[in-house]
């Protein structure tokens, strides 16, 4: 088992393996047509949790925490830990939009009649359609807003001081407005099945 642990890729792999053991436990060995849904909502799950964890961990743990970094340890952050954190920021956004679209679309064997009602804000998909509407707005603000400005930021870009300092204010408030509406885009995520 340590050596299952003791990588984090082995432990990822692991870890699905175990899932898709489980899933074939769960529906007594059978894939049926309702497989295809229930993977995507699962892919797409995995891959929001990727993102609105590190979301809220850049709001909620990093950004706050930077004050009280002393001046020569902060390189740590910015060189090391924000770039890979940013890069599964971006990659699980990306991930998180692909399979809500794929898992829509699946709903009614991607005759897209489903999917088509959300986008729409047609009556009983309204509220899926919120959290899609909402979830294409934060994924522009991660790719469009917030990752240019932080590799400025980050000295990926380089730019001077006063660019910088504007840079930080455009990301950080991004980043804050994907916080406000991601609240309301997990209630509409959460509300598909119970709201008309």
């Amino acid at each position: 088992m340590a050596a299952y642990l003791s990588s984090l890729p082995r432990t990822v792999v692991t870890g699905f393996v175990l899932a898709v053991i489980v899933y074939l436990v769960l529906a007594n060995g059978m894939i049926g047509s309702g497989f295809l849904p229930y993977f995507f909502r699962w892919l797409h799950i995995i891959c929001g949790v990727m993102w609105i964890g590190l979301l809220w961990y850049f709001n909620f743990v990093q950004v706050p925490s930077m004050a009280q970094i002393p001046a020569e340890q902060k390189p740590a952050v910015t060189k090391v830990i924000a770039p890979r954190a940013l890069f599964w920021f971006r990659w699980g956004a990306m991930a998180t939009l692909i399979t809500g679209l794929l898992l829509a679309a699946s709903m009614d064997n991607f005759a897209l009649v489903y999917l088509r009602e959300a986008l729409s804000l047609g009556e009983g998909q309204r509220a899926i359609g919120i959290g899609i509407w909402l979830a294409f707005i934060m994924w522009f603000n991660v790719w469009f807003i917030i990752w240019p400005n932080q590799k400025k930021v980050l000295g990926i870009t380089p730019v001077d001081a006063d660019a910088t300092a504007k840079a930080a204010k455009w990301a950080g408030a991004a980043s804050r407005i994907n916080t406000l509406l991601s609240i309301t885009m997990l209630l509409g995520m959460a509300g598909g099945s119970h709201f008309g």
